[in-house]
């Protein structure tokens, strides 16, 4: 006969199965982006980006400001690097409740620092990851 207990079988396993959505949300929210973009890489066209709005896409956020500028931002949260998402008028990091207007900018913590911007450009209707040193 064992020296487990009852007691200590189902102890273990209700600890197990309470890590197991844990373990699960980290993975998902922590998981890199599935493909980093690469200079010169086509990320959308201009006419995917109304003036006002944004969209992500390969882990780049791009929005348009203003009449055909467009600014890029790594869609990561500086508070603990988990994926953003667009939500209406702003990006949300699905983790800790943070969010970011369009420029960057934090509009809501506990994120305290801007996103990192991701340099873009525009070439025949596509915009694109830019060139080291260009703009």
């Amino acid at each position: 006969m064992s020296d487990l207990t009852r007691r200590t079988i189902l102890g273990a396993a209700v600890a197990g199965a309470a890590a197991a959505p844990l373990a699960a949300c980290a993975k998902s929210a922590d998981a890199p982006a599935a493909q980093t973009p690469k200079a010169g890489q086509a990320l959308a066209a201009t006419t995917d980006i109304g003036v006002g709005g944004a969209t992500i896409v390969d882990g780049t956020l791009i929005s348009q400001p203003t009449a055909g500028v467009f600014d890029g931002f790594i869609a990561r949260c500086t508070h603990a690097g988990c994926a953003l998402a667009v939500k209406g008028d702003s990006v949300d990091c699905p983790c800790h409740g943070s969010k970011f207007a369009f420029d960057g900018t934090v509009t809501q913590g506990p994120a305290t620092k801007p996103l990192t911007a991701r340099p873009l450009t525009v070439q025949g209707g596509e915009i694109m990851i830019a060139e080291a040193g260009s703009s």
